[in-house]
């Protein structure tokens, strides 16, 4: 029984940082392999070790993915504490005592801090949000939706569209990160990073604008998975995760 009750709650675990993401790559740090062990004691203390591709990884985005790892455990109802370990870091010691007391990046780094740790946060959630917005727009302009009906199209009418199983998925990543860029009362389905209603005549340039920043980050991807490899000798890394801009091809290149 203790057994499985210990697997339950290490699943449950995984289950939440699955929802932690490296913030530049905007991708699970479970599904970059960066997480290497997850303990949870009899006290219902959980433990967690992660590394990163390099030595030299900035300390900002190191100490960010060590905070949300945290916070997301936390939200576990029945977790006690969580203790988050970073390892083989240029920055380790001085992280780890960071987060081992509580305190927030710019205490933990004090001068040597490189601006607030929630502004960091909030950019690369705005380009998550940027991202994924157009790869989802990119599918639907490629399944034959107009420009000008998709920016009138309202915020329920995107939900109950009918998406193959690429949209499916493309979809609920959109809804995962709309709220950064949306009021919770915005009727639009699409608006851009600053609130503001997108236009039928430059939809196809915005798309193809922000096409070019998901092709950079899944080349950062692919030498992040590399980097990670050679350093650790994991097995070969997996494919990185499409976001769909990259095979959009038809209206997207006329």
């Amino acid at each position: 029984m203790a057994a499985a009750i210990n697997d339950d709650r290490q699943a449950q675990i995984w289950a939440r940082l699955q929802t932690v993401t490296d913030p530049e790559l905007d991708e699970p740090v479970t599904d970059l392999k960066f997480v290497t062990a997850v303990e949870v004691d009899a006290d219902n203390r959980v433990r967690i070790g992660f590394r990163l591709p390099t030595y030299w990884c900035a300390a900002n985005f190191s100490f960010l993915m060590a905070d949300d790892m945290r916070r997301a455990v936390l939200e576990l109802p029945w977790v006690e504490a969580v203790e988050v370990t970073l390892g083989e870091h240029m920055y380790a010691d001085k992280i780890n005592a960071g987060l081992a007391q509580g305190l927030s990046f710019q205490e933990t780094f004090g001068d040597e801090a490189d601006g607030d740790l929630d502004e960091v946060r909030r950019t690369f959630l705005l380009k998550a949000f940027q991202r994924r917005q157009a790869a989802l727009l990119a599918h639907l302009l490629d399944a034959g939706h107009r420009p000008e009906a998709l920016v009138t199209l309202r915020f329920d009418d995107l939900t109950q569209l009918r998406f193959d199983e690429a949209g499916t998925t493309l979809l609920g990543r959109y809804l995962e990160r709309r709220a950064v860029a949306a009021a919770a009362d915005e009727p639009l389905a699409f608006v851009d990073a600053d609130g503001d209603p997108l236009h039928a005549e430059t939809l196809l340039t915005y798309v193809r604008a922000l096409r070019r920043v998901d092709v950079n980050a899944e080349f950062n991807s692919a030498l992040c998975r590399g980097l990670l490899h050679v350093r650790f000798d994991t097995e070969t890394p997996i494919t990185p995760r499409r976001t769909g801009l990259a095979d959009q091809t038809s209206q997207l290149s006329a």
